[in-house]
């Protein structure tokens, strides 16, 4: 059987970040049932075509409103092509995995919510509360509700657009942390857009051991607790310690995509 095909979407921009080193390491795993190739999409305007199985879609620096252009749009049209492709009966589907920035722009793209900056930025790690739907999400099969989420983000999903998540069949799966003294609306944290595409605004992929190392080191702890807090600074390395915590959530959610994911393609072309 021929390996399953993976593209990443790279959204970072050329910005040094743990999001790619952590999603690169969950696919090793997979060995030789990925053939995986990368897509510098705002760096080199490089976007996929639709010879791909599987594309994960990264987060990434800046606006979710912001582009060039060039490269946004190419992107929004690989968005609507790869929607559009697997409307098609008889077509073998394409499934598809967005992370924060890339979940803004699905989210945008699709009109389901409004995309607003937040009055601070979020981050951390944090409770994540399912909805009702949510709790019955197959990509978070073995986590509690609530489970907690790595979040880096000043943008945020609001003010959800109900009739049209009705005609899309979108669900709305996660909530922000319950925040009682806030009198402010929760963001929508995950979306199931469709059977085969999925979004958070967070990063499942967040390796608890990758992080604990990056924010211990001295510049990274200063400048943490110049921009927000020891507290939160805290708080975020006796989670990354917590196995049940973050290293739970990096352990399920995107791993249950690739494997379910891996598993209709192999099924599709047996069929073939």
């Amino acid at each position: 059987m021929h390996s399953v095909k993976l593209a990443i979407l790279d959204m970072y921009d050329d910005t040094p970040n743990q999001g790619m080193r952590c999603i690169k390491d969950i696919i090793k795993r997979y060995g030789h049932a990925l053939d995986c190739q990368l897509f510098d999409v705002r760096g080199k305007a490089e976007t996929p075509g639709p010879d791909f199985d599987l594309y994960i879609s990264t987060g990434g620096p800046g606006s979710p409103h912001d582009g060039d252009g060039v490269w946004d749009v190419k992107y929004y049209d690989w968005l609507q092509q790869t929607w559009d492709w697997n409307l098609v009966p008889g077509n073998p589907k394409k499934h598809v995995f967005f992370i924060c920035h890339s979940f803004q722009m699905a989210v945008k793209h699709f009109r389901l919510a409004q995309v607003t900056q937040r009055k601070s930025m979020s981050f951390g790690t944090f409770r994540c509360h399912m909805t009702d739907q949510g709790i019955s999400e197959p990509l978070f099969n073995g986590l509690p509700n609530p489970f907690y989420i790595a979040d880096f983000r000043q943008w945020q999903c609001v003010q959800p657009d109900v009739a049209r998540f009705g005609q899309m069949g979108a669900k709305i799966l996660a909530l922000e942390k319950i925040r009682p003294h806030v009198p402010l609306e929760r963001a929508i944290m995950a979306i199931r857009f469709s059977n085969e595409f999925f979004g958070v605004q967070f990063h499942p992929e967040a390796d608890p051991d990758g992080m604990l190392d990056h924010f211990l080191q001295p510049e990274r702890r200063k400048d943490i607790l110049d921009n927000h807090s020891e507290e939160k600074y805290l708080r975020m390395i006796e989670h990354l310690n917590d196995a049940d915590k973050i290293g739970l959530t990096h352990e399920i959610v995107l791993p249950l995509f690739l494997n379910r994911s891996i598993r209709a393609v192999q099924a599709e072309m047996t069929l073939a």
